[in-house]
């Protein structure tokens, strides 16, 4: 019960927030969402640096403002205090505290006061919380979010109602909750924001169904110390999975994405569920033109890889240059042509197949990746060299097609495709699950619902190398090649014929039944040729 009404009361604080931008003119304005994420940010960070302080001193937990008793402290015993704290958790200096901005509400200028503190603590913990770009420059905590009121007289009475959301609620009893519910807040915390797909290289905020089901399947014992690496980050919900299927302690996270803004929603989720060490892995840039992640002059290699894609786009004005060398190895299959016509529809996807292939790990490495359906298929080009060059290593580990629509935001069917490095001798499962799910209504698009059951039952049929009929089938490296290298479970389900015993008499009395029809037919058929005959000669004489 704490955790739906904590959750009720996220979503509300989400709401009012909104709500503030609203009466100020800013409802569904494109800087919206920076006031939304960066205040919900603060806010996190605030009453998780209250939580943390109230760990360190016991004394301080059974005072009503421990604010207070804090400022009586030294400045050395200040210090010695921040240092005690777990190095991933944002430092805040008093006068960052939430209580002192409201306390501060009736001062000239608090547009500028909120301003400069945000500002102060993007500052003072840059080493932790920034994001780096591709060049290396780093992207701080927060913007100057009064900016955002462009009547100046405003900007004080839009901060202070901004504020007067946030001192009424705590996070602080949630802090013990898990991926789960901090996924729903994420989720519910981005859902206006995310409608474009995030930006360019942004993934269609992937499901957390089929988010699940990868990592799931990708995480199927225990393991730890590992690298967990997406090409296209996006927001991070494949990342957030496959983190919390291993074990948010157990690994480290690396990313980029050529959006700002979903970089910005990755390091928030990241904030959100423990995995602040790996801040400083998140890269913005364009993993295609220019990988950041490297070691020495070579491109790093990783335990895991996740990756939801753009299918299309047009990528023309850098394709030439992708074409070299340098990355004759990398994009061995080929770069997709500009098109004449439709350039936004250039095939990217499968560069970033043919990326992460190049990414993983020699040894252990796994993958899942998110692909259009017709690849598994296809019977030429780009992607038939894919496929067989990935029977040829001997890295598949199976291919689940989802239900049509399981995206809401994208009517190509998909199926997610599975790579693992150990898996030499083959016993690969291909699924159709394509059946499964129950369609609702969502906004204008049709989307497919999984069950929990249905999720279950993806997941452990998968990981059983069960056979169902119609459903699932295991396969060798030999038979898909005999199959002219189809990864499409259909085309080795068994074609099932039923046979009736029946005596002589009735199968001559079923043939002459046969015959009499297909006799009728062809007398109708004669009949009404005489018919349109005779039509067509009175039309040519009148």
């Amino acid at each position: 019960m704490i955790t739906q009404d904590f959750t009720q009361q996220t979503k509300d604080l989400i709401d009012n927030l909104k709500g503030v931008c609203t009466s100020y003119g800013l409802g569904n304005d494109g800087n919206e969402f920076k006031i939304i994420t960066q205040v919900f940010l603060y806010k996190f960070m605030n009453d998780k640096f209250g939580y943390e302080v109230k760990e360190l001193e016991p004394k301080l937990r059974s005072l009503e403002n421990w604010e207070q008793e804090i400022v009586k402290y030294s400045d050395d015993q200040y210090e010695m205090l921040l240092l005690r704290m777990n190095p991933d958790s944002a430092k805040l200096k008093r006068e960052h505290y939430l209580s002192y901005l409201y306390n501060k509400q009736a001062s000239e200028e608090f547009a500028k006061l909120f301003d400069d503190t945000l500002r102060d603590i993007g500052i003072f913990n840059n080493d932790i919380f920034s994001v780096k770009t591709g060049t290396g420059a780093k992207i701080t905590l927060f913007d100057e979010l009064s900016n955002y009121i462009t009547d100046s007289s405003q900007r004080d009475n839009f901060c202070r109602a901004i504020i007067n959301q946030l001192v009424n609620f705590s996070f602080e009893k949630i802090f013990n909750q898990k991926f789960d519910f901090f996924s729903t807040i994420f989720e519910y915390l981005i859902k206006d924001y995310n409608k474009d797909g995030g930006g360019k290289y942004a993934e269609y905020y992937t499901p957390h169904a089929v988010a699940k089901i990868m990592a799931s399947i990708l995480v199927d014992q225990p393991v730890s110390n590992v690298t967990c690496y997406d090409p296209s980050a996006g927001s991070g919900t494949l990342l957030m999975s496959l983190a919390h299927a291993i074990g948010e302690d157990r690994c480290t996270i690396y990313s980029q994405d050529i959006s700002q803004k979903s970089s910005s929603m990755l390091r928030l989720n990241l904030i959100l569920n423990n995995l602040v060490h790996s801040i400083q892995n998140i890269i913005q840039g364009n993993t295609m033109t220019a990988p950041y992640h490297k070691q020495g002059d070579k491109l790093m290699t990783f335990d895991y890889i996740v990756s939801n894609p753009p299918f299309k786009l047009d990528f023309s004005d850098y394709r030439n240059d992708l074409d070299t060398k340098q990355n004759h190895d990398r994009f061995f299959a080929g770069i997709p042509n500009v098109l004449k016509k439709d350039k936004d529809k250039m095939s990217i996807y499968l560069l970033f197949i043919q990326h992460i292939m190049f990414s993983l790990s020699s040894s252990k490495g796994k993958a899942a990746i998110v692909v259009p359906t017709g690849f598994i298929t296809a019977q030429s080009g780009i992607e038939k060299k894919i496929r067989e060059k990935i029977v040829e290593q001997r890295m598949l580990r199976g291919v689940i097609s989802m239900p049509s629509n399981i995206f809401a935001t994208t009517g190509t069917n998909v199926s997610v495709l599975f790579l693992d490095r150990g898996n030499t001798k083959g016993d690969i499962v291909l699924m159709d699950a394509s059946r499964l799910g129950i369609t609702v209504k969502e906004g204008k698009n049709q989307k497919t619902l999984l069950s929990s059951v249905e999720e279950d039952l993806i997941i452990n049929t998968f990981n059983n190398y069960e056979v169902v009929e119609d459903f699932s089938e295991v396969v060798s490296y030999e038979q898909i090649k005999e199959k002219n290298y189809s990864f499409s479970a259909g085309q080795y389900f068994d074609i099932k014929m039923e046979y009736i015993d029946i005596t002589s008499g009735e199968f001559e009395s079923k043939v002459s039944e046969i015959k009499n029809k297909l006799n009728g037919y062809f007398s109708e058929s004669t009949s009404l040729d005489a018919e349109i005959l005779k039509q067509l000669e009175g039309l040519k004489y009148d």
